[in-house]
């Protein structure tokens, strides 16, 4: 399904449901086709929002992680969003991470998948020539526990980036961001409740990172997928979805209680 690419100012998103704020954070390969399935579950009972982070159009000074915390932050704000569900799934995980850290006010809970922040496997040593097509499928591929998740469309849509000099140049500074900005300790402040959806396959950011983040965010709830990489809602999302759901549903039966 297409959905309308709303503007307002500096942001583009899309905007569909309505209810309390949903808002998914796509993350450095990611598009809006990422949330296709979870966008048209929840539609039906949340707002769900897609900001498109702009991850090539930043000042290289502020291409960064909290580059982008910034930027979420002043779009909750222009947007008015209140008591926010904030999804992340690998940068844009750790972007949700940050902003909760510095701007708690707005989020009444965070869910993280696949989330950088503590460690993760990111394209390797080197980075590809340009134009190395074979390489970047390869790569496509991992970030999935099936290969077959890797389509074309997908694998050209990674290519055409990673052709461009400048866009290569601000996703080699954003992975090399994500690597400095490690939060350890730092994650014990969160207060919200968290959920963590892990593939018990991912490569990526591998199921020992998803319990460390268990470990240090104060009760936190993790759960695996089996047979599922680094992007656990498009490979498996009927299962992500029914997570999420139960998760969502938990916290409005407390919130009711109280």
């Amino acid at each position: 399904m297409q959905y309308q690419v709303k503007e307002q100012g500096r942001f583009k998103f899309i905007e569909e449901g309505e209810g309390e704020p949903l808002v998914l954070l796509h993350g450095l390969f990611g598009a809006l086709s990422n949330f296709r399935d979870l966008v048209e579950h929840f539609r039906k009972q949340y707002k769900v929002v897609v900001p498109l982070l702009p991850l090539f159009d930043l000042d290289i000074l502020h291409t960064t992680v909290g580059g982008l915390a910034k930027y979420v932050h002043k779009f909750l704000e222009t947007r008015d969003y209140t008591g926010v569900h904030l999804l992340g799934n690998s940068l844009g995980g750790h972007v949700a991470l940050v902003h909760t850290l510095k701007h708690p006010e707005r989020i009444k809970s965070l869910i993280l998948t696949g989330s950088s922040g503590l460690f993760e496997n990111g394209m390797g040593d080197t980075y590809p020539k340009r134009g190395d097509y074979e390489y970047i499928r390869k790569k496509t591929e991992i970030t999935f526990y099936d290969p077959a998740m890797a389509t074309k469309e997908l694998v050209d849509e990674v290519f055409e980036i990673t052709r461009n000099r400048l866009k290569v140049i601000k996703i080699i500074a954003l992975a090399k961001s994500a690597i400095r900005n490690n939060l350890g300790e730092e994650l014990k402040n969160i207060r919200q409740p968290t959920l963590l959806v892990w593939g018990n396959n991912d490569t990526i950011t591998p199921p020992f990172v998803a319990r460390e983040f268990h470990r240090l965010i104060p009760g936190s709830e993790l759960h695996f997928i089996d047979r599922c990489g680094h992007a656990p809602m498009m490979e498996r999302p009927e299962e992500f979805n029914v997570i999420l759901e139960n998760f969502l549903k938990k916290l409005a039966t407390t919130a009711t209680v109280a």
